[in-house]
């Protein structure tokens, strides 16, 4: 049997664990029998990220926007265990977070629906597709411990000298805290990619917010998705 010509190359990024040896067996009995295919390979298991210090997965990013397609496995982000277990050099971020970063996209979940598979909602006959931005906020955001009692503030210096400082939190004892962040055109690239996925599939699209209360952060993306619309 002759083999599909694929025209351009597909990025292939390694994972961890046990999606190394699943995603082997998919390749050598599902893909290179029937397809021509040239996949540029990243290791992203998280021994090669500590080795490279992280620069594969960056590498790997850049891949993707120069070929415009990829294939990941599964990959371990490392917490203070992994850390210890696998004796790394530092607590490397998600490199699905740092990705997504680079890329700049939105992630969309769509669920496989088969006729001869029961469904809970045996009244769904269409999937529910969830899309969620994939630039900034937690994936971006600094956190830290905070020591014992004290005052918490942000504080926005622009280039035309506005200053813009507010008190978060009077912290009565130790705890934690959070600062996050978006860019409006990453906003917009966001409602524009939602809504033609929504009108090329033909489905409503529906934003959900905390815009209540977090009226100036959740309301620019209601504000934004408005504008785009």
């Amino acid at each position: 049997m002759d083999k599909i010509k694929v025209a351009n190359p597909v990025v292939e990024l390694d994972g961890d664990e046990m999606t190394r040896i699943i995603w082997s067996e998919i390749k050598n009995k599902l893909i290179h029998p029937y397809l021509d295919l040239n996949l540029e390979y990243y290791d992203l298991g998280v021994e090669h990220r500590d080795a490279t210090n992280d620069q594969v997965t960056v590498q790997a990013a850049e891949a993707i926007k120069r070929h415009g397609v990829g294939v990941k496995c599964a990959t371990i982000t490392p917490d203070e265990a992994r850390v210890k277990e696998f004796n790394l050099k530092d607590m490397w971020k998600s490199p699905n977070g740092t990705i997504r970063n680079i890329l700049g996209g939105v992630i969309f979940r769509e669920p496989i629906i088969c006729q001869n598979v029961p469904r809970l909602v045996p009244g769904w006959t269409q999937p529910i597709v969830v899309g969620r931005h994939a630039y900034g906020d937690q994936y971006k955001a600094t956190d830290f411990k905070v020591p014992g009692k004290g005052r918490l503030t942000i504080k926005f210096e622009g280039e035309d000298g506005t200053v813009i400082e507010r008190e978060v939190f009077k912290f009565p004892s130790a705890g934690v805290a959070q600062a996050m962040y978006n860019l409006d055109d990453s906003i917009r690239d966001f409602a524009r990619a939602s809504m033609n996925y929504g009108l090329n599939r033909k489905y409503p699209v529906y934003l959900s917010t905390k815009n209540t209360i977090l009226k100036a952060y959740d309301g620019r993306f209601k504000d934004l998705f408005e504008e785009v619309f």
